[in-house]
This record gives C-alpha cells, sequence and structure tokens, in this order.
C-alpha cells in the first residue's frame, strides 16, 4: 500500500484537490453523455441495427484521451510553455483565416479543420485561445519591471488581443467575447494601467464589431441578442432550445428523475453538448446542478489559490488565465441552460460531449497542475536548502 502511495504521489503532482475535480467530472460526464446521446442512435428504420453504446465508446476514449494529455502536460515544466506559447499563437492567425475560408462548414459556420491522414476535424480557436492566453502571460512577466511602457510592452499585446478575438470573432463570437474578457483579467491582474485596458477594451470592442459586420454568423448572433431581450417581456417569443431546456430543469424538482431518466433529451436539441447541463438538472435535480456549479467554482478557487502561491509572475498569471477561460464559460454555458443569457452555442467544459476541444481542455488543466507542480517542488527545495543551511551552522 505504501509502495502504491508513493507511485501516486510521483506521478500525480501539483494540486490533489483539482485531480479530484477533474477526475469526477470527467467520469460523470461519460454518465450524463451516455444518457443524454440516446436521440443519436435513434433510427426510423427498425429493420437498421444501431449500436447504442457507440457514443459512449467513443466519448470515454475521448475523456481517457484527454486525461493522459492532462497527465502528460503537468509533467511538463510549466516555463517551457513560455517558449511555446508565442510560437502557436503566431501559427493560429493563419490557421484560422484558412479555417474561415475554407473551413468544414456546420451550423453555418466554419470553425474546423480536418487534420489529414487521422480524418479528425479540430476547432484552430482552441489552439489560438490557449496559445495567446500562454503568450499573454509570458509578455506580462517578462516585462513587469516596465509595464507602462506602451510601445515595447502593450503595443504588441494588444495588437494580439484584436487580430486573434476579431478572427475567432468572425466565426464564433461568442468565444471570441470570453477571450477578451479572460485577456482583460490576466492583464488587470499583471497590474497593466486603467487606461491601458481600457483601450483593450476599446481595441476589442472595433475588433468584435469589424467581426459581426463582416463574419459568417452576423444575422444569427444579433438575433439571438434581440430574441432573448424580447423573451424577457414576451413568453412567447422564448425560442425553442430554451423552452425545452426549461422544461427539462422544471421537471426536474430537487432530487431529478434520476440517470438516464431524462425525457426531454428527445428533443431538446443539442443535450449533450451546449445544453447538457439541463439534461444534469433534469435528471440529477437541484442538488446535482449545484454540485456540478460547486465543482467549477472550486476550480476556480483552486487555480487562483496556485496565483496566490506562486513564485513567478508567469506561473500566477498563467494559471489565473487557463482558471478563468474554463469557469467562465462553464458559467456562461449554465447561465444559458438556465435562462440568464442568450444562447451562445458554448459547451460545457470536462462535461459535454466534445471531439479535440476535450483535449485541449485536458492540456489546459495539465498546464495549471504544470504551475502547481513547480512551485510544490521550488518550496521544497528551499525548504531543504534551509534545513542544511541550519545544520551546517549548528555543526560549526
Amino acid at each position: 500500500m505504501n509502495q502504491l502511495k508513493a507511485w501516486i504521489d510521483e506521478q500525480f503532482k501539483g494540486d490533489p484537490i483539482i485531480w479530484a475535480i477533474v477526475i469526477l467530472l470527467s467520469m460523470f460526464s461519460i454518465l450524463v453523455v451516455y444518457s443524454a446521446t440516446g436521440t443519436l442512435v435513434y433510427s426510423v428504420d427498425k429493420d437498421t441495427i444501431v449500436n447504442t453504446e457507440q457514443y459512449l465508446f467513443k466519448h470515454s476514449k475521448l475523456v481517457f484521451a484527454s486525461l493522459v494529455v492532462m497527465w502528460l502536460a503537468h509533467k511538463i515544466p510549466y516555463r517551457k510553455y513560455a517558449l511555446y506559447a508565442r510560437l502557436f499563437m503566431y501559427l493560429s492567425i493563419p490557421l484560422l483565416v484558412v479555417t474561415y475560408l475554407i473551413g468544414s462548414n456546420i451550423n453555418e459556420a466554419s470553425r474546423w479543420l480536418v487534420i489529414p491522414v487521422i480524418n479528425q476535424a479540430f476547432q484552430p480557436s482552441d489552439l489560438a485561445k490557449l496559445s495567446l492566453i500562454a503568450a499573454l502571460a509570458a509578455m506580462l512577466a517578462k516585462r513587469q519591471n516596465n509595464i507602462n511602457d506602451f510601445s515595447g510592452t502593450l503595443l504588441p499585446i494588444i495588437i494580439s488581443i484584436g487580430v486573434i478575438s476579431a478572427l475567432i470573432g468572425m466565426a464564433n463570437m461568442s468565444t471570441a467575447i470570453l477571450l477578451l474578457i479572460t485577456c482583460l483579467l490576466i492583464m488587470f491582474i499583471g497590474r497593466v494601467p486603467v487606461q491601458h485596458l481600457a483601450l483593450v477594451v476599446m481595441v476589442g470592442i472595433l475588433g468584435l464589431s469589424v467581426a459581426i459586420l463582416t463574419g459568417q454568423r452576423k444575422d444569427t448572433f444579433l438575433s439571438r441578442i434581440e430574441t432573448f431581450m424580447d423573451s424577457k417581456d414576451d413568453d412567447s417569443k422564448v425560442p425553442f432550445q430554451a423552452e425545452q431546456s426549461y422544461i427539462a430543469i422544471a421537471t426536474g424538482g430537487i432530487a431529478g428523475k434520476g440517470p438516464g431518466n431524462s425525457e426531454q433529451r428527445n428533443t431538446l436539441p443539442h443535450p449533450y453538448s451546449d445544453f447538457i447541463y439541463a439534461i444534469i438538472l433534469e435528471e440529477y435535480g437541484m442538488v446535482g446542478g449545484v454540485s456540478v456549479l460547486f465543482l467549477y467554482l472550486a476550480l476556480l478557487y483552486r487555480g487562483m489559490r496556485i496565483v496566490a502561491n506562486s513564485n513567478k509572475a508567469f506561473g500566477g498569471l498563467l494559471s489565473a488565465g487557463l482558471s478563468f477561460a474554463l469557469v467562465i464559460q462553464a458559467l456562461v454555458n449554465m447561465a444559458v441552460a438556465v435562462g440568464l443569457g442568450p444562447i451562445t452555442g458554448l459547451p460545457l467544459p470536462l462535461l459535454s460531449m466534445g471531439g479535440t476541444s476535450l483535449i485541449f481542455t485536458g492540456t489546459a488543466l495539465g498546464i495549471i497542475l504544470s504551475v502547481s507542480r513547480g512551485d510544490h517542488q521550488e518550496e521544497a527545495l528551499a525548504a531543504s536548502d534551509g534545513t542544511k543551511k541550519g545544520n551546517q551552522l549548528r555543526t560549526a
């Protein structure tokens, strides 16, 4: 038993609470997605044999792959991510352009590129978001002593945020807005003056406005905002997705209908991704919904504890940015499900069925754990050095 504990301590370093939260949500994701994908395997042709477990196996493999990626990412010293971040950020810009021009079109938006050989689609916006957050943390950390230098420090940051947010916004406005908010939070923690933050807001709004006017989803974005505002005064204008989500939540009650007993999964669009939180509330009730919310808030709290305890500016800013990005997206997804925001199409991190988005989520969590792991090692090393010096003094 002691050998097993020693092996676990050696292989799974970093914040143990984050490990526990991620594993709990991942296992719960398999259960909920299996229940919510019932409509995907429904066949009108009764002579057709459908493997009802195909989505269970596929999603389980992706969840396992994301955990493996998280483990590998947490093994890499977090300082190395500063070297890779800017390279991948520059790489993501042409990928976003290519995706917009010739990417796979799903739901009237070109967000996906297909990776040759393995024939797997992925969203370059996931790579752009992750690399921009890491690059921003690295640039701010490197220039903490000269943070007021506009041309040398802030101008490259502002241009990077504006360009990438605008390119993402042309096909996925909700992701672009959340990325801009995350960048502002990183800059605020990084001691960027308020007047410069205001400039970032102006540049961001300008870039997103251009993206709205020239992008593929202009009508969809504006209509969703308009419909959400109108539905507050007129219940007849509530969108079909939102209406079905409200029914699922209302019928779930306090304790829910039980695992696998959802009825709205048969009528609610995308119950396994965009509206998976509604299925959670229907099957597990308010108890399950509040528990999931608590786990995300706990994840944010642990991520911010890493920021507070970090010995290096880069590690703290990196952990803060990635924690905010994951949890804010989760809160927005849950807010949409309960009617507190317009429909966005954002999945629930760690819980929704997805493809490579799960891999990027695992990478982000692995980097957060890498920061925690690095700081723990530095504290242990400092404590060891202090003990050695104390022993030497006593011997002398």
